[in-house]
């Protein structure tokens, strides 16, 4: 069969002008509202709101990073299984650019947020005087550059290999896809994970930790499971790709979501082991700090939701390949996600209790909203699906063991 022709079972894989519309309008009020109510914010509490900012700038953008890691492996091992459910991880992956815009927020934010750009707070600071070496504002801005250009390119080149493959040219946008994806992986643990010492582990200039940037990225591929997920079940309901994306590529991304979950938790008790053993001052501050009045809670809340719950649902077969079952459970990983990212930035300026704020919406609306238009745009006039791709036929109709 020649998936390119304009049949009507090829156009079962295509949005309607109606639906893409109707969703566009959907997203754009989203971000409108968002505008309005973090402009209001910002007036009303301008630390809040860049706090607010931060969490949520952070929460997006590592579900884009996690999906252009994953677009990489999936070209890097020929994985056929995943070639269904590919082009959704494109799309989350070519929404990453638009937090180079959004940024240009947290520059405007940097004396609010980061104590080590008052020249005062480092200036009778050994320590500091040695860390400004790397944490000086010149310095963060220019990797900062670097971080956007990077993901943008690899965004831009693995998204157009993925292109090519549906515009006929199957061989050679596979290859391309697979000269990129090397270097690919490379970059984003480097960028990824150094942008998670600069944007979050630094609102702390005291603290730091070797694995903090690994924390960040791996919980970022947690929740893009988890997104992914909740994405294609959305289109299942609306019956779109109901005939591309079967209960066996739930059940892998199920599989992928347990796995991450157990990562995640990796990471997490190493970095916590580590501080705990060495018990030194200015590395046990970090947990002193979220071990003090409700923020214990919250830290708990980690322990038993971010793991434990994921891990007892996720286990068995059966629950991967029960969708309402899984479809929970993405959920619910996806908040946790944004529970670990609030845990991170917020006692920064709620030293002793946590305080969830209004603010917290606000921007999460705006952030959310333009991130959805930059993923909705996607969806016109394109596949949802990597037809072209020359494993599709392998993926489409591949079965668990």
């Amino acid at each position: 069969m020649d998936h390119h022709a304009p049949t009507r079972a090829a156009q079962s894989h295509h949005l309607d002008d109606a639906t893409w519309t109707k969703g566009r309008n959907a997203m754009a009020f989203v971000a409108m509202v968002g505008l309005i109510a973090s402009v209001l914010a910002f007036i009303s509490d301008s630390r809040q709101f860049y706090a607010s900012y931060l969490v949520n700038f952070v929460f997006f953008t590592t579900l884009g990073l996690g999906a252009m890691l994953f677009v990489a492996i999936q070209h890097l091992t020929g994985s056929a299984w995943s070639v269904t459910v590919r082009r959704q991880m494109e799309n989350i992956m070519a929404a990453t650019p638009v937090s180079a815009v959004l940024f240009l927020v947290i520059l405007a934010g940097m004396p609010v947020l980061y104590e080590w750009s008052h020249p005062e707070f480092y200036s009778a600071d050994p320590v500091m005087q040695f860390k400004m070496n790397f944490f000086n504002k010149n310095f963060f801005v220019a990797r900062a550059v670097i971080y956007f250009a990077v993901w943008t390119l690899l965004a831009v080149k693995l998204y157009g290999a993925s292109l090519q493959q549906e515009d006929g040219d199957s061989r050679g946008g596979s290859r391309k896809a697979e000269w990129w994806s090397g270097p690919a992986v490379a970059l984003l643990f480097v960028t990824a994970t150094m942008a998670g010492v600069d944007w979050v582990m630094s609102l702390s200039a005291h603290w730091y930790s070797t694995m903090f940037g690994i924390y960040i990225y791996s919980g970022g591929a947690f929740g893009f499971f988890a997104l992914l997920i909740l994405i294609c079940l959305a289109f299942r309901k609306a019956g779109i790709l109901t005939e591309y994306i079967t209960l066996e590529h739930y059940h892998d991304l199920g599989k992928w979501l347990f796995a991450m979950t157990i990562f995640w938790a990796y990471i997490a008790f190493s970095q916590y082991m580590l501080i705990w053993y060495a018990n030194l001052p200015e590395e046990t501050i970090f947990f002193k700090v979220r071990m003090e009045g409700s923020w214990t809670w919250v830290s708990a809340l980690l322990l038993v939701g971010h793991f434990i719950i994921p891990f007892l649902v996720l286990l068995t077969r059966a629950s991967k390949r029960n969708l309402n079952v899984l479809g929970g459970a993405a959920a619910w990983c996806l908040f946790m996600h944004y529970v670990d990212i609030h845990w991170l930035v917020m006692p920064t300026i709620h030293k002793h209790d946590f305080h969830l704020s209004w603010v917290d919406a606000a921007t999460f609306l705006l952030i959310g909203g333009f991130f959805g238009l930059a993923f909705w745009a996607r969806l016109r006039n394109r596949s949802l699906i990597a037809i072209g791709d020359p494993r599709f036929k392998q993926g489409l109709h591949f079965h668990n063991v």
